[in-house]
């Protein structure tokens, strides 16, 4: 099985020197997922429906959450919200998840948290609203916005920049049994988002001249 995908995915992050969100697992039934969406060109609407977010993803990409000079990868969150909202900072899903990352109301009340007790200052999301994330924050794409990116770094952090879990991770919970054993979450919709995520990111990757 060739893994020149997983290849192209190293090649960029290492030009831009971001937090390596490395090679996926070569295992056959991810493989597959990854496969389907490898050749994946998102359209110009999803295109100019993530642009109107640029200046908040550029913005809170440019901090140091978990890492000294690491940052996260435009490109990833943008590949990421677009898998899970398609842009959309309204978007609800069936498991109450919220906004243009979709992130459920616990989650996103605990990173807020974490967030208000950092000395770190947002413009954009006031230390108040962190202090007590509400569902109502979730849709307001800077607060949702500043909210994924510091989930991201953390859980790429926590392992070890690989795509596979950290988007399991985003997707099933940081505490599952298959993530403590080193694997990705073997649920249906985890593998399907680590592919779409894989592909877009590639896109736009190549859209931006980081990798051929």
């Amino acid at each position: 099985m060739k893994n020149h995908l997983f290849r192209m995915i190293c090649t960029g992050i290492a030009i831009f020197h971001f937090v390596p969100l490395a090679a996926v697992a070569s295992s056959s039934d991810l493989h597959s997922y990854v496969r389907r969406y490898q050749s994946t060109k998102l359209s110009h609407e999803a295109i100019n429906r993530i642009s109107r977010y640029d200046h908040l993803i550029e913005y809170f990409t440019n901090f140091n959450y978990y890492v000294p000079n690491h940052k996260v990868s435009p490109e990833f969150i943008k590949a990421l919200i677009l898998a899970e909202s398609g842009a959309n900072p309204r978007a609800v899903s069936p498991k109450m998840a919220y906004g243009l990352g979709q992130i459920i109301l616990s989650t996103g009340k605990e990173a807020g948290l974490e967030l208000f007790k950092s000395t770190t200052h947002f413009k954009y999301v006031p230390k108040s609203t962190l202090k007590n994330i509400t569902k109502e924050d979730l849709f307001d794409p800077a607060t949702n916005i500043l909210l994924t990116c510091f989930l991201i770094s953390k859980y790429n952090y926590k392992f070890d920049g690989r795509l596979e879990l950290v988007l399991s991770a985003w997707n099933a919970g940081e505490n599952t049994d298959s993530l403590a054993k080193g694997n990705h979450a073997p649920y249906k919709e985890t593998k399907d988002l680590i592919g779409k995520v894989n592909g877009y990111y590639l896109h736009l990757l190549r859209k931006k001249g980081a990798i051929r």
